[in-house]
């Protein structure tokens, strides 16, 4: 039996590595091979060479170069999604040993939503800087889901997250299965109203009373909550502005036009705030707030004296 030619057939430990995987990660994410080669640090003819012999090996095309711009076939697509799972797990194993050789230094990557980064995360980094001087935490903001995607592509160590219960999520951007999720706190929500507004005094609050009120919302998930919340008193707000920055959600109402759902980690600086009330109203839903990171990473001591910092924080 006559054995076939090396390119008719290789090994699957020869035809494809971490290299490759990590190259069509970085052609899917620059969206160019000139920009891939830049993120590499490699010439843009290397990279393309490099792609036409994996082709050959692989015996499919990885790239369709029609156009200016390169698209990824089916292939290249599934090479690009094992190359950021790749990516994560050699930096979570770079993680882990670096922990060996000084226990809990290091760096831990941690994201979080706006309001817990102004109130959870000082806290918990302050503490941490007393206990483990060696220990640097390169913080970085996001909303769920994108925070959790950062995490699963190894964009980030550690993600604090919220979820409202009943508001609709999207299972394949926002499934923590797989994850390690510690919960940190349960975060009520007040209605936002300008200080001299009828209902900033009323005895009692339902938020049917503010049924025709103009909104203010806020993320994408946090204007699920209101509408959601809403719904359960029977009406639909009339939303006239969004941000996702609750500070630009407070002058708004401060300045009278109109009112929100704000979560109790924002209230010490709404109460700071002369212009605006916070207060419970009947029919709020509150919030979780939770830890997420991967169960690889938890074994990291870094990552583990975060969180335990945060759980802390949480707790006070």
């Amino acid at each position: 039996m006559v054995d076939p030619a090396p390119e008719s057939f290789t090994a699957p430990a020869e035809r494809l590595d971490v290299g490759a995987l990590r190259m069509l990660r970085a052609i899917a994410d620059a969206g160019t091979v000139t920009g891939a080669a830049a993120r590499l640090g490699l010439s843009q003819p290397a990279v393309s060479q490099h792609v036409r012999r994996l082709e050959r090996r692989l015996g499919t095309a990885l790239l369709d170069r029609s156009g200016r711009s390169v698209r990824l076939t089916e292939a290249g697509a599934v090479l690009a999604r094992h190359g950021a799972t790749v990516t994560a797990a050699l930096r979570a194993a770079e993680a882990e040993v670096a922990s060996l050789t000084g226990l809990r230094s290091g760096r831990v990557r941690l994201v979080a939503f706006p309001s817990a980064a102004a109130t959870l995360v000082p806290q918990a980094l302050a503490a941490l800087r007393r206990e483990q001087p060696g220990l640097t935490v390169a913080l970085d903001e996001a909303e769920p889901p994108q925070s959790l995607a950062l995490l699963r592509t190894g964009g980030c160590d550690l993600a604090l997250t919220f979820e409202y219960p009943g508001v609709d999520r999207d299972p394949t951007q926002d499934d923590r299965a797989g994850l390690v999720s510690t919960p940190l706190l349960d975060d009520p929500t007040y209605v936002a109203l300008p200080a001299a507004h009828p209902a900033a005094s009323a005895a009692s609050l339902d938020l049917a009373d503010l049924a025709g009120e103009p909104w203010i919302a806020g993320c994408p998930r946090c204007r699920g909550h209101l509408l959601a919340d809403a719904a359960g008193r029977g009406f639909t707000p009339t939303v006239e502005h969004a941000t996702d920055h609750y500070m630009a959600v407070l002058a708004l109402v401060a300045s009278g036009l109109g009112v929100a759902l704000l979560p109790g980690l924002v209230r010490p600086t709404a109460d700071r705030d002369p212009g605006v009330v916070l207060r419970p109203a009947v029919g709020l839903t509150g919030r979780t707030v939770h830890a997420v990171t991967t169960p690889d990473l938890l074994r990291v001591p870094a990552v583990a004296a975060t969180l335990h910092a945060l759980v802390a924080a949480a707790h006070d």
